[in-house]
């Protein structure tokens, strides 16, 4: 996986763009739970889309979730909403969007709101 992965905590983690061919080594590397932040074709139609992504993330044996956020558009549900994920998902977890700062933005929106 050439993808970097950015350790936020020992349970949560964000990282760039993933597709199909990368939930195997995100299994592979201790990851419980995916959490999908890019809305599909956000980048384009060579953008993976997030039901293959799924597809082959719980075929890794990993839980996912697909939340899609325009980055530039978060609200306060969708930080609540990604609040219940980080509570209700298995950890490790990893989200991923376009470069991984959607992610941390959400984290440490969820992290403020307790």
């Amino acid at each position: 996986m050439a993808t970097p992965i950015n350790r936020i905590t020992s349970d949560f983690a964000v990282a760039p763009q993933l597709g199909p061919e990368d939930m195997a080594e995100v299994a592979k590397l201790g990851y419980k739970s995916v959490i999908i932040n890019r809305p599909d074709f956000e980048g384009g139609a060579d953008q993976p889309t997030a039901q293959l992504v799924t597809a082959a993330a719980l075929a890794a044996g990993l839980r996912v979730e697909y939340q899609p956020v325009i980055s530039s558009q978060i609200s306060a549900d969708d930080v609540t909403r990604f609040a219940e994920l980080l509570h209700t998902m298995p950890a490790p977890i990893l989200a991923y969007c376009r470069s991984g700062a959607r992610c941390t933005v959400l984290y440490q929106g969820a992290m403020a709101a307790g």
